[in-house]
């Protein structure tokens, strides 16, 4: 069987493991260990560092400001729930698949509270000419750089205006439709997949042409328009290394991020705001555990920001660095849909009907370091 997978209880019993990186995108796409677990552990990969990382309950929490209530949640399978939330702090909604944690925050809370923010891993664009820098904005900041340097129109700079390739219209590529058959798509034999005109590429900012800046990464970009100086830009770009995405290509078109990447990219947008309430429906799914520090770090963040921030999750990283949790179950489907526990993640460990408290229980009393392989090292947040 082959399995691909980040979660650390899988890749421990696993009998062969591949390791692929070093890293995301351009600095990934090699192997860097075959072998077993305990090779794996020796390793000096990612994987194999974060394997034998840990963190250890949170003991100082944040108080509450305020509470946001659920009240007589009958959804799918709640059974007629009442809980509080509270509110300025990080609260983990826990449980089993099929527990009812979904149902209460997705479908009772939001229906509730509709203000809220939700980051979830749906797709964030459809269309193929969206990408990092228009749906952040950042494009439009770009536009009108080149525009003052050159004194010409903002619109030029744009593959949807006067500045595209008249051949693709802006796209860089050609369909061909072969009627029964998959279409075919080629690079545009005019612009050379560029997408723009010859005459837009001629414009320089500091030295790099519009196409240049979008063929950047997040990382490269950040360099560039620090230089610069335009400092908006610098700002959303920063946004996006802190979610862990210095490697997508600004110029990248959002149709090819993953589920993961979706997510974070939403929540790069959201950073700025303050005295919002945000839902995130299960973050860690597609990170590795090297990236799941970044999120926690953004998550602690937004709270010390003055947020609320609500995350539906299964991993022990995140249910260990928590203020306040709420276990659903006691199981799945019928089974499930009751409060089986409120509190914090050390009140947790004792919470003896919680199948999610015995789980952490089981991570935290094991000492040898094999079993507590996917948490990570965070930054303290003390309560405020």
């Amino acid at each position: 069987m082959l399995v691909v997978e980040h979660d650390p209880d899988v890749i421990k019993v696993a009998d062969h493991i591949v390791d692929v990186g070093p890293r995301a995108g351009s600095g990934g796409g090699a192997i860097v260990y075959e072998g077993s677990f305990t090779g794996l552990l020796k390793a000096d990969t990612l994987t194999g560092k974060y394997m034998k990382r840990s963190l250890p309950i949170k003991e100082d929490f944040r108080s509450a400001k305020d509470k946001l209530s659920i009240t007589k949640a009958r959804v799918n399978n709640l059974q007629n729930v009442n809980v509080d939330i509270p509110k300025g702090v990080l609260t983990v909604v826990t449980g089993v698949a099929g527990s009812g944690k979904s149902s209460l925050i997705n479908q009772v809370f939001l229906t509730q509270h509709p203000d809220a923010i939700v980051i979830d891993q749906s797709a964030v664009g459809v269309s193929t000419r969206s990408n990092p820098a228009t749906y952040t904005g950042i494009m439009d900041d770009v536009r009108k750089a080149f525009a003052a340097a050159n004194k010409v129109s903002p619109s030029l700079f744009s593959f949807n205006s006067k500045g595209a390739c008249e051949n693709c219209q802006g796209l860089g590529v050609i369909y061909t439709d072969l009627g029964a058959l998959d279409g075919v798509k080629t690079p545009c034999e005019i612009c050379g997949g560029k997408r723009f005109k010859d005459e837009v590429l001629a414009y320089k900012l500091n030295g790099k042409s519009i196409t240049d800046v979008l063929e950047m990464t997040v990382e490269q970009a950040l360099d560039y328009f620090d230089t610069v100086n335009i400092k908006e830009v610098v700002r959303r770009l920063q946004a996006m290394s802190d979610v862990g995405l210095n490697y997508l290509k600004l110029g990248q078109p959002l149709s090819t991020l993953s589920g993961g990447e979706c997510q974070r990219i939403k929540l790069a947008s959201e950073l700025h705001k303050k005295g919002s309430i945000y839902v995130m429906d299960e973050p860690t799914t597609g990170l590795h555990m090297s990236d799941i520090s970044h999120l926690l770090d953004i998550m602690n963040r937004l709270v010390d920001t003055g947020n609320t921030v609500i995350v539906i999750e299964h991993n022990v990283s995140v249910i260990k660095n928590a203020d306040w949790i709420i276990d659903m179950g006691p199981e799945g489907g019928s089974k499930g849909g009751k409060v089986m526990f409120e509190g914090t993640p050390k009140q947790l460990l004792k919470a003896k009907h919680s199948l999610t408290g015995k789980y952490l229980q089981q991570h935290a009393s094991d000492l040898s370091g094999r079993r507590t392989s996917n948490l990570v090292e965070v930054k303290p947040h003390c309560v405020t």
